[in-house]
């Protein structure tokens, strides 16, 4: 992985003087943050009474309890999660170390990284992952990294709104298709955290569009026009990803109705006024965009044979 631009060479850029002008709001989001999510503790979710030593009795898929496709869902949503310390550097390096983002990436950290450990807890007490199989993945995936070209600060914050809705969507629809109380209850709680971290990077675009609305536009259609879930260097990724598709999980029409459209609603997009031509531009791109998506979803269901399942 190239390593993210360092703080102290970050350029003065209009984006960055966005970035200040907010700071009070990223202040105030971080405390409403805390004082909204519940603390919990993974060890209350996991079936460990149904945990077996592997060494004396070797894992074997027959020992499984869920369906096949919803175990992929689960160890992609993990090894995706696995990547914490790539994403932690991303952050963490994209904003001056003085910055309200400073306190907002260690707590972010702290509270994303029980998610790994939980799912992780779940799957090996309930014998419904391959554990060599899921090690060896992590160490791959984990190797590899994960690098993303967003340096713009409006740009990282558009980036992890819709990211983080993606995730706390497939983390649920993971936990509802598995049948499990046990594995729906642990989801949910995953989703939660997810949904919080949300609102957080909602918060912040919605202050930023309110300052400069064109410049925020602009970022947002570089963002959507090349997003992806940051788990593309997991091995068998897109074997994985289609299996969820078709499961319903995760995919394009997911994407589109739960994620775009919703962005665009929150972020009220199709109402902002006093636009530079430019920023009128990106607002018709955007206003497009979920239509085109439900395109591409329609041509990708035709061409694996699918209907959406989850919205």
């Amino acid at each position: 992985m190239t390593p993210p631009t360092a703080p102290a060479t970050l350029e003065r850029s209009e984006s960055l003087d966005l970035f200040d002008a907010v700071g009070d709001t990223i202040t105030e989001l971080v405390a409403t943050h805390k004082s909204r999510r519940e603390h919990w503790y993974f060890q209350d979710f996991v079936p460990w009474e149904a945990g077996r030593n592997f060494r004396d009795e070797p894992w074997d898929e027959s020992q499984c309890t869920l369906a096949p496709e919803v175990r992929t869902a689960l160890v992609l949503n993990l090894l995706t999660e696995d990547n914490l310390p790539y994403y932690h550097a991303r952050l963490a390096t994209a904003f001056p170390p003085d910055s309200p983002m400073a306190d907002w990436s260690g707590l972010w950290t702290a509270e994303e990284g029980q998610h790994a450990i939980a799912m992780r807890c779940y799957l090996l007490a309930s014998r419904n992952c391959d554990p060599r199989g899921l090690e060896n993945d992590r160490m791959v995936t984990v190797q590899r990294g994960w690098k993303n070209d967003f340096v713009d600060p409006i740009e990282v914050f558009v980036y992890t709104s819709a990211q983080e809705l993606a995730t706390r969507i497939s983390h649920r629809n993971a936990g509802v298709l598995a049948d499990d109380p046990v594995a729906y209850e642990l989801m949910s709680r995953v989703a939660a955290d997810e949904n919080h971290h949300f609102m957080f990077y909602r918060g912040v675009v919605t202050a930023m569009l309110e300052q400069n609305p064109s410049l925020v536009l602009d970022a947002m259609v570089t963002v959507f026009e090349g997003f992806e879930m940051p788990g593309t260097g997991i091995p068998k990724y897109l074997r994985r990803a289609i299996a969820m598709a078709k499961a319903g999980v995760y995919n394009l029409r997911i994407h589109a109705d739960k994620v775009v459209s919703p962005l665009m609603r929150d972020w009220r997009i199709g109402d902002l006024t006093d636009l530079t031509p430019a920023g009128a531009e990106a607002q018709e791109k955007l206003m497009a965009m979920p239509d085109k998506l439900l395109e591409a979803a329609e041509h990708f269901e035709r061409r694996v044979g699918i209907l959406p399942k989850l919205a």
